[in-house]
This record gives C-alpha cells, structure tokens and sequence, in this order.
C-alpha cells in the first residue's frame, strides 16, 4: 500500500507530461515527413535518413544540415552549421541543472538526447510553476512530455522518405525546405535583439550569396549572433 501511495504522484506526473505533449504532434507530423521527403530528394539513402534522424533529433539542425549538403558544403562547413543552430540547446541544459542535475547519470543522458525544444519549454514551464516537485517527478515528466512526440517523429520521418521517392521531381520540393524555416523562426522574433539578428543575417547572407559551399550561410550566422548580442547588451545598459 505504501508503494503504491509512493509511485501514484510518479505517475501522475508522466502522465502530466503525456498530455502537456499531446499537442505538439500537430506541429510534429508533418514537419518529420517533410523531413523524411527532403532527405530523399537530397539523394539520402533510408538508412542514412533514418540514423541521421534518430542520432541527432533535432528539427532545425538536421534542416540546416541537409540545406548545406544540397549546397554541396564540405562536412567541416554541414557540421558547423548544424552546430551552430543547436547551440541553444547548451543554454537548455545548462537551465535544467537545477531542477534535474541531481538525477541519476543514465537519466540526465537521456533527458539529453530528448532534450530539444518542445520538451524543454514544456518542462521547464512545469517545474516553474511547481518547486514542490521531486527530482523523480520532474524527470518522469520530462519523458511524458517526450513520449507521445518521439516515436510519432521517427515513424513520420519513415513515411516522408518512403513517400520521396514518389513525389515528381516538378514538384521542386527545395522550395520548401526555406519556406518551412522562414515559418519556424518567424514566431521566435519577439524583440529587437532578435529582429536585428534576422535582418542582419538576410542582409550578409544576400551579400554573400556567390561564396561556396554556403560559406556565406555561416558567416550570416555569425553575424546576426554578434549582433543579437550587441543589441541585447545595449538594451541592458540603457535600462
């Protein structure tokens, strides 16, 4: 009775976290196949589609990588780019430390690899909202929150790759992968650090645009970070 009494809030709090990561499967669905379509037409074989998308997990990444491999980028400059669009995820866990850093090692590696956007704002919005929680719960509702997301990712990704090789050529499906960024950062402007970032890194990466192996891609990136941050820092002094 008593162990069933202990593991009820465990529960709950999975559970808490299923349901808070229900919705996201709406943006999941067809963001996943669209990557699986992309990567196809981008020549990746299945089995490279597939552990490109279960090693690295990661939405924006993995686009930004494959943009750069149709470019026909050497690897150092793919990586680098992929880098570059997950450094976020080092602020993300360096923000957990709190509420996870006491967990077991084989939790917090595999709060790690589920660690991406939808799973981070969602926990950390919960473990805000309620200090009481335990180490053990929040990291059970981490996992709720990745668990209907996950597998819905990975099957997606299958469908859009085994659907690729179908899809006409006419269809020219390269228009979408700048159009499916232009939506994701689009929302994530929300101040005038990040406005002066993006408009930064149109401008260069226009300017830029006859550089190879999308060499002026990253140094745009560059750019806007040094000038997101300029921004922000000067923002602050004047407040």
């Amino acid at each position: 009775m008593t162990v069933s009494t202990a593991k009820a809030p465990a529960r709950n709090a999975f559970w808490a976290g299923f349901r808070d990561g229900l919705p996201f499967i709406f943006v999941v669905i067809p963001f996943s196949m669209l990557f699986g379509v992309v990567a196809t037409d981008a020549g990746l074989t299945l089995a490279q589609a597939m552990g490109f998308t279960v090693l690295v997990i990661a939405g924006a990444a993995q686009f930004a990588a494959l943009q750069m491999m149709m470019e026909n980028a050497a690897l150092p400059l793919v990586m680098l780019a992929a880098l570059a669009v997950n450094l976020r995820m080092a602020m993300y866990s360096a923000s957990l430390v709190p509420y996870l850093g006491a967990a077991p090692l084989w939790k917090r590696a595999l709060v790690a690899y589920l660690n991406f956007d939808q799973t981070y704002l969602t926990s950390i919005t919960r473990y805000e909202a309620r200090p009481e929680m335990s180490v053990s719960q929040r990291f059970l509702y981490f996992m709720g929150v990745a668990a209907p997301i996950t597998p819905l990712w990975y099957g997606m990704t299958l469908l859009g790759i085994l659907l690729g090789s179908s899809v006409p050529d006419n269809w020219a499906l390269d228009f979408i992968l700048p159009i499916t960024f232009l939506a994701m950062v689009g929302p994530m402007l929300k101040s005038l650090a990040h406005l002066a970032a993006a408009a930064v890194s149109v401008v260069v990466a226009l300017l830029l645009i006859g550089l190879p192996s999308g060499t002026g891609l990253l140094i745009a990136a560059g750019a806007a970070m040094v000038t997101g941050a300029a921004v922000e820092t000067w923002q602050e002094r004047r407040q």
